[in-house]
């Protein structure tokens, strides 16, 4: 699965003038249907799945998720049965995201607001004993463990800045546990006014991980999860212009635009290797119109 998996050296004028070197880890690379972050985060899910001899999988998102996507297409493949609870109303039209998720077989609930926030996954893995019950994003110690594995993949140790967008920070837990010393992780936060986001990456980490170089970055949601304005769009196509690399609009097109931002404020020094993380979801830009991004899902 993670053998397409590279890094993409990125050449641009700005970045010889800041005198940085610059990759991109290609997960979105990871697989055809479901590329990116999240089938690291599922993998010791599933691995534990396989272990109790479990017959389903029971998780939580938003009508977006590409969590909920992953873990339908991992429920296909192993012939289990999944379930999503899904944060809000039964909608008119399926999202794409959802879309795929029902016709993968995965049954689709939906809930209310109110509902959704007081969800105890504790009582709905003991009322679901033949179930494993996964957290919205993976979020978890085991989801982390499996995103520490990024950090493993060849060619990551070269770099001393490892620059991320961040959900849950499942996935941001998962590469502060696998980096090195010598290295600092940049998590650009997606989500609006996510000021817990610290607390719930600390909780994911041993007191030693802990110590290691990690910041995260709250000024770029760009209006929240899954918000959208022209100046993304902008920094999207234009990226795709110049590098031919697709991004998608709720995670790496805003880590795009972060990093263009820090940038310009100087905040990596001459001489630094940074790695960004594409996690993937490309899938979720059929959802947008067709004239906003002048690259296809499949680009």
């Amino acid at each position: 699965m993670h053998e397409n998996i590279h890094i993409e050296k990125i050449i641009d004028p700005i970045y010889t003038e800041k005198d940085v070197e610059v990759g991109m880890l290609r997960l979105d690379k990871t697989h055809p249907i479901v590329s990116g972050n999240k089938i690291f985060k599922l993998s010791l899910y599933l691995k534990r799945a396989a272990e109790l001899g479990l017959s389903k999988l029971i998780t939580v998102g938003g009508p977006f998720s590409n969590h909920l996507h992953a873990t339908a297409y991992a429920a296909k493949q192993r012939g289990m049965l999944a379930t999503a609870l899904i944060r809000g109303f039964v909608p008119d039209k399926l999202s794409p995201t959802l879309q795929d998720c029902q016709d993968m077989g995965m049954e689709l609930r939906f809930m209310d607001h109110a509902s959704f926030e007081k969800l105890n996954l504790q009582k709905l893995a003991s009322e679901n004993p033949d179930a494993m019950v996964i957290p919205q994003g993976g979020y978890g110690r085991t989801g982390a463990e499996g995103a520490a594995s990024i950090m493993a993949l060849p060619g990551t140790s070269e770099y001393r800045f490892i620059v991320a967008a961040s959900g849950t920070g499942t996935m941001g837990a998962g590469l502060v546990s696998g980096a090195l010393p010598t290295q600092e992780i940049l998590l650009v936060s997606v989500l609006k006014n996510n000021f817990s986001i610290s607390d719930e990456i600390k909780a994911l980490l041993t007191e030693t991980e802990r110590q290691k170089k990690y910041t995260i970055e709250d000024r770029y949601h760009m209006g929240g999860y899954a918000k959208k304005n022209p100046v993304l769009f902008e920094t999207m196509n234009d990226f795709y212009r110049k590098h031919g690399i697709p991004t998608d609009f709720v995670y790496t097109g805003k880590l795009i635009f972060a990093f263009a931002q820090m940038l310009s404020e100087n905040q990596f020094p001459p001489g630094s290797k940074i790695l960004l993380i594409h996690s993937g979801g490309l899938q979720g830009n059929r959802s947008l119109s067709h004239n906003e991004l002048c690259f296809g899902f499949n680009d």
